[in-house]
């Protein structure tokens, strides 16, 4: 069995990680916004459930013009999510059930309400406030052109023109200005907050957008008309490594320089990138030297194919063995369409559009897609390497694509001109009980609206009842804690539209992705994803764990 205890340096290779999204896990103060001391209240949820760790979503000073990765102080709780005292304490309670704590950090840019941007601002072109930035004139006659075409993940230009006449750079919103990596003061800003956490007990981090940090600023800045503006796509058209802004090799010094920090403590703390890049280059960020780890969305983004799962799964493992690394899996986060909806979308579902449509068009079978979703639970925490857990998918719930367009928060709806709806979906407040103004949130209501269908995916409703979700969840991750051993799984002979694979002392994983009933190959039902016939066949979407 694998040793995932505080003595152990590598716990995180084969961790299971809950994703808190801090204002929307657990509201303690009754104002409709989920904070610190709602989360240490529901730490024992937590602990029941059988993680090893628990992720943070920004918790920092912010104004929520992209749901808290807009960070005004890096060093700081938002005083409407508590204090730093209120901090500890839940690094206290979290430690003391047997949790790690993993915080994000955002580093490729602040809040436009940070002291350095004001500064910026106030000090004018040239000065040196404002080389913590990126800030540029415009082209054409009179400036009143942006410097370059680069264009931001939420739609529309980079670039926003301050009234001095100077643009700055921000890759999301508008309020979210990029920093300058080739700035000293910035770098040493960052080491600065790493230790300032890392002192407080955090266990590691999560590092946002860790592929943007070094951009190439040499002028006349290159236009990227010709090979795309966003996502892999447009790394796949240009040479590794020479993007004007996205996955530089100059961003991998960062990385080495952040390692020395994290091996100064003991344990050494932890990390892992969210690089939105091809596999291969994946691999840079996951070194021994960098961060660690690295998030493998190729998984998430596999459609429900057992070729295509076993590729990538296949991909994955030797791209994560071939940097030193474990691998990683996860089926939802805070930024996409949550799995239990996902899955049972037809192939090549347009998810803007049907979010658009309030998940109306085409319309998911919700039983079908939970079906899908436990099938793929199982085979996710059965494969070798760390696996991410967000918040509410031990629930089993589906996306809350139906939300009116007038609760909107996420600023890609006003942004894109309302023509992408965004991430709010899968970021509505959880349900705790089966009733009251915000199902258990908390005292008063939601800062999303909660659909009424909540109440039966409530952790009141499920806990204890055989067959939900929830009673899955934790019976899997309190099996697999004891069959857990080795990084490798073997593949086994299996049907077309099956994966068969083995793990050491003979624990095997099957999981049938196919339209029919196959042969359940013999061995003792450990776990299966839904109750198993009485005819010896394992049904589509469904999966069983196997002893030898």
């Amino acid at each position: 069995m694998v040793d995932l205890s505080s003595r152990n340096p590598d716990w995180w290779r084969q961790a299971v990680i809950y994703q808190v999204y801090p204002r929307s896990f657990a509201d303690a103060d009754g104002d409709g916004l989920g904070d610190l001391k709602g989360i240490t209240g529901r730490l024992s949820h937590l602990g029941a459930l059988g993680v090893d760790a628990l992720w943070l979503s920004p918790f920092y000073p912010s104004e929520l013009a992209d749901g808290g990765y807009d960070v005004a102080d890096h060093r700081d709780v938002d005083p409407r999510l508590g204090t730093l005292d209120d901090f500890d304490a839940m690094t206290a309670e979290a430690h003391r059930l047997g949790l790690k704590v993993i915080v994000d950090i955002v580093p490729n840019h602040t809040s436009h309400l940070h002291p350095w941007f004001r500064e910026a601002l106030l000090s004018g072109p040239g000065s040196a406030a404002r080389d913590r930035y990126v800030f540029r004139p415009g082209r054409g006659a009179h400036g009143e052109l942006p410097p370059s075409d680069w264009q931001s993940v939420f739609g529309g230009s980079a670039w926003r023109r301050v009234p001095d006449g100077e643009w700055y750079l921000h890759l999301f919103a508008p309020e979210q200005p990029d920093l300058n990596w080739a700035h000293e003061e910035v770098r040493a800003d960052f080491r600065t907050t790493l230790r300032f956490w890392s002192d407080r007990g955090v266990d590691g981090f999560r590092v946002d957008v860790a592929h943007a940090l070094v951009k190439d600023l040499a002028e006349p800045l290159r236009d990227i008309a010709e090979f795309g503006p966003t996502g892999e796509e447009a790394l796949e058209r240009v040479a590794p490594g020479t993007h004007p802004y996205w996955d530089r090799d100059g961003v991998h010094e960062i990385y080495r320089d952040w390692r020395k920090i994290f091996d100064g403590y003991s344990p050494p703390r932890t990390a892992v990138a969210e690089a939105w890049v091809p596999d291969a280059r994946r691999a840079l960020y996951a070194r021994p030297d960098e961060l660690g780890q690295a998030f493998n969305f190729e998984y998430l983004q596999t459609p429900w194919d057992a070729g295509a799962l076993r590729e990538v799964i296949t991909g994955s493992l030797a791209t994560a063995r071939a940097a030193g690394a474990s691998a990683t899996w996860v089926l939802s986060n805070h930024d996409v369409v949550r799995h239990a909806s996902r899955l049972t979308l037809p192939p090549g579902t347009d998810e803007n559009a049907w979010l658009l449509s309030g998940g109306r068009t085409p319309r998911v079978d919700v039983s079908h897609g939970l079906r899908r979703a436990r099938a793929a639970t199982l085979l996710m925490l059965a494969l070798p390497g760390s696996s991410y857990v967000y918040q509410g998918e031990e629930l089993g719930l589906p996306e809350a694509a139906d939300l009116p367009v007038t609760v909107l928060r996420d600023p890609i709806w006003e942004q894109t001109g309302h023509t992408r709806k965004g991430r709010d979906g899968c970021r509505v407040p959880l349900p705790w009980t089966a009733d009251g103004p915000s199902y258990g949130f908390g005292a008063g209501g939601a800062w999303l609206p909660q659909p009424e269908w909540f109440a039966s995916y409530a952790v009141e409703a499920q806990a204890g009842a055989a067959g939900s979700t929830l009673e899955l969840y934790r019976t899997a991750l309190r099996l697999r804690r004891k069959l857990l051993d080795g990084e490798t799984l073997t593949w086994a002979e299996a049907p077309a539209g099956v994966l068969h694979f083995a793990r050491t002392e003979g624990w095997r994983c099957v999981t049938n992705v196919s339209d029919a009933a196959v042969p359940l190959p013999p061995g003792e039902v450990l776990l299966a994803s839904v109750p198993l016939p009485h005819d010896g066949t394992l049904p589509p979407d469904t999966t069983v764990w196997l002893g030898a």
